[in-house]
This record gives C-alpha cells, sequence and structure tokens, in this order.
C-alpha cells in the first residue's frame, strides 16, 4: 500500500500545505467524534447536503461529520491521492463514478465491503444497478450516494408553439433531428445542443448495447483496448453530424463552464432540447418558466435502447482511520442512504434515492405527482438491462477517455471526418489505457 501511496503522492502537484483545511483536525474538542467529510456538491445540492448532515448531527450523541467542500471532481481527487493514507486525510470523500478504478487500486481506501460485514449491514434496499457500478469482484468499494443518469429535456411550450408533438418516452435521434428542423424553421434559429462531452458519448453509446472497452468494460479482467470504433460509435457521431450540418445544433464547445452555459441556455429559452443529467432537475424546476419535458435518452431507429449508465458519485472511506472513526462514519453512510433520507435528497436535487423504499414514501409518491418530470429518470433506470454495456467502463484512464471523444465530437460539428475521429479517438484512449496499466502495475 505504500508504495501505491508514494506513488500518487508524487503524481500530484499540489502542496500539502495549501490544501489541507484548518478545520482537518481529527482530535475532538468536545465529546463527539468527529468525522471529516470531504464533498463536491454546489448550489442546490450543497444546501441539499448540508441539510443531511445536519439531520445526521441532530440525531447524533456520539457523532459529528463536519462537511468541506474540496471543489469540483476534478479538483477534489488530486487533493485526496496527495494526502490519502496519512492522518491528513478525510474520513470520507465523494468521488465521481469515474474515479472508481484509480480510488479502488489506490491502497488509501478501505472497502465498504468489509463495513457491510463488520457491522453486518443489509444492502437489499439499495437499487442493484447502481450498487453494480461500485462493485468490483463481487466487492462494493465505495457507499453510492448522489447517483444520477442523463435524460434529454426539451421546451414543452416552444414545441407547441412550432405545432410538434411532444417526444415520446423513447425518441430515436430522427425524432429529435425531426423536431429540430421544425424549432428552427419557426424561430430561425438552431435550438438544440449536444454538448461535446465524454460522458454523454458513453452513454449514448451504452444506449446500443456496446462497452467502450474489452473485457467486458474492464470488469472481467483488467481492459486493454478501447471498443468504440464500430457501428454504434458512428451512429452517434452521424447524428451529430447531420444536425450541424443541417444548422440546428448549437455548439457550446467543450470548455470547463460549458455545461453550465448549455443549461443557462436551456432555462432561459435560449435553446429548446439538450441532454443532461437528471441532477439538473433541481436547478431547471427552479429557473426554468416554462412547461419542462423530460424524456428517456435517444436511440438510433431499428435499435433497441438498452438504457443509462449510472453517473454521478459515491462515498468513499479513508483507509487507516480508528476504529471509533470508521464506526461514526458508517454511521453517517447509514443514514445518509436510508429511506427518508434519500426520499427527500431526490425531491430536493433530482438525484435519483439510492434506497428503493424511499419510492414508497408519501413524500417521494406526492412529489412525483406534484411534478412528474421528476419520475421520469427514475422510469428509465428500471426499464434499462443490466449488463456490461450498462455496468460502465472499469479503467484508471476514463479522464483521458472523456477527452478523446469530446475532441472527437467537436470535430466532427466543426466539419472533420466521422470515420476517422472516431478511428483517432479509439487510437489514442487504447493507447491511455496501456499507459495507465503500465503506471499501476497492471
Amino acid at each position: 500500500m505504500l508504495q501505491k501511496i508514494a506513488k500518487y503522492a508524487a503524481l500530484t502537484t499540489i502542496g500539502l500545505s495549501a490544501i489541507v483545511p484548518l478545520t482537518q483536525i481529527h482530535a475532538d474538542t468536545t465529546s463527539r467524534q468527529n468525522v471529516v467529510f470531504w464533498h463536491s456538491m454546489t448550489g442546490q445540492n450543497a444546501t441539499a447536503i448540508n441539510r443531511v448532515v445536519d439531520d445526521f448531527n441532530a440525531s447524533q450523541t456520539k457523532y459529528k461529520v463536519i462537511p468541506e467542500f474540496q471543489g469540483q471532481y476534478v479538483e477534489a481527487l488530486p487533493k485526496f491521492l496527495s494526502v490519502g493514507g496519512t492522518k491528513k486525510a478525510p474520513d470520507l470523500f465523494q468521488s465521481n463514478e469515474i474515479s472508481t478504478k484509480q480510488l479502488s487500486t489506490s491502497g488509501m481506501i478501505e472497502p465498504m465491503q468489509t463495513l457491510i460485514k463488520k457491522y453486518h449491514y443489509n444492502t437489499k434496499n439499495l437499487r442493484k444497478n447502481i450498487l453494480n457500478y461500485y462493485t468490483i469482484d463481487g466487492k462494493l468499494y465505495s457507499m453510492p450516494f448522489n447517483s444520477s443518469a442523463p435524460v434529454l429535456y426539451y421546451n414543452k411550450d416552444a414545441f407547441k408553439n412550432a405545432g410538434i408533438d411532444n417526444l415520446p418516452q423513447r425518441p430515436t435521434y430522427d425524432q429529435v433531428t425531426e423536431a429540430a428542423k421544425k424549432l428552427k424553421e419557426k424561430s430561425g434559429k438552431a435550438r438544440l445542443s449536444i454538448l461535446p462531452y465524454g460522458w454523454t458519448f458513453e452513454e449514448l453509446l451504452a444506449n446500443q448495447k456496446q462497452t467502450l472497452v474489452n473485457h467486458g468494460n474492464g470488469r472481467t479482467k483488467t481492459a486493454t483496448k478501447a471498443t468504440f470504433n464500430n457501428k454504434a460509435g458512428k451512429n452517434i457521431l452521424n447524428w451529430i453530424k447531420t444536425n450541424a450540418d443541417a444548422g440546428t445544433l448549437v455548439d457550446y464547445g467543450t470548455g470547463a463552464n460549458a455545461g453550465d452555459t448549455e443549461l443557462s441556455a436551456f432555462t432561459s429559452n435560449q435553446i429548446d432540447m439538450f441532454i443532461n443529467s437528471s441532477a439538473s432537475l433541481g436547478n431547471i424546476k427552479k429557473d426554468a418558466k416554462f412547461n419542462v419535458g423530460v424524456t428517456y435518452l435517444p436511440n438510433p431507429k431499428g435499435v433497441k435502447a438498452n438504457g443509462v449508465v449510472i453517473g454521478g458519485a459515491s462515498i468513499w472511506l479513508s483507509k487507516g482511520k480508528s476504529t471509533k472513526s470508521q464506526k461514526g462514519a458508517f454511521e453517517f453512510l447509514k443514514f445518509a442512504t436510508s429511506v427518508k433520507e434519500q426520499a427527500q435528497w431526490s425531491i430536493d436535487t433530482g438525484y435519483f434515492a439510492v434506497n428503493n423504499k424511499s419510492y414508497d414514501t408519501k413524500a417521494l409518491t406526492d412529489a412525483f405527482k406534484e411534478t412528474p418530470i421528476l419520475a421520469a429518470p427514475v422510469s428509465q433506470l428500471k426499464a434499462t438491462t443490466i449488463n456490461k454495456a450498462s455496468a460502465g467502463a472499469l479503467i484508471t484512464a476514463m479522464p483521458k477517455e472523456r477527452i478523446n471523444t469530446q475532441n472527437a465530437m467537436e470535430n466532427v460539428i466543426n466539419g472533420k471526418d466521422v470515420d476517422s475521429e472516431l478511428a483517432k479517438a479509439e487510437k489514442q484512449t487504447t493507447a491511455d489505457i496501456k499507459a495507465a496499466n503500465e503506471q499501476s502495475g497492471e
């Protein structure tokens, strides 16, 4: 483990003294055991996670959770890797789904399965297809918490004004493109956005029952090459090209703020259709002043929809903590994934309730009746077929894969050839996978 810790400490360029917050002191000043929790929630989601923590602390006499925002996922991960395995590491650490392979092999975390066994916790009420993402070789490595999946949002009022019927539950690429053309005819402007983003490519690929990498998406054994230069991959890029060539597509680029810009454009009536996380529902409900439609991720005509891969994040437990600290951390995780808390979390944010029984609560059933669009992502998740494609890829090089595929998407929007861009993205991803495997000794 020490070798792995040294490896990751060397990888980061962030000085420890600059990143460790003053509150990172685990010695308790009261009778309660402090549990430091690093998270990456902002806006509406930050308010919601602080509510969960406050509820837990109010229920406790033994433990106190201290939430600490550490920036976006891409900023928080290197911070954790720089202190993992030391006394400066937080007790709990929230990280997005694509860090699963890296964290599970880092030697810095305690597998969740260890505590589940130690404290006889039963995960039977947690959603299986969410647990699957974070389970490797039969062992659960982190606790699912804020889980989401992509959906297609559209402006029902704009559709009505343009004489377009609402989209079906499972729209095809052709149906989305046809609506985009009519919206442009009505407004004189492009009204569809398909953001050049690797996650979107992965999801559109999985919805066609295609894996991103070999060896069962890296889940039967370590993946050694990318596998998306095929008909499914071409379907995605050709769909993007069709809309770009027709002038129906708005391009918000690949910058760090592109997603926020796209979301803002939708709620301010600048575009009428876009693909985004179900976790955006909380902000869309709050900001959109029109009737919002939410439907499943589109797929090519004639291809059976396979469903979606879980996105979002989970919560990891640091290795090397005291028994009292570990127990406090696990008590918080049980509380945060409990029926009542997950029901309210889903209402507040649009993330899935990871606890199946939350969907039977009056709070969530009433919320679905009052705001039916909340139910669409859940229905899509329930309709998802459980297989290697929908389980999601397990590779350390995931961030680089996303850059490679988003570059291919962006280049196609800008007029480059689909076949050559897809081949280039797959070749580079395979090279990135091999480099990551060599670095980790796999």
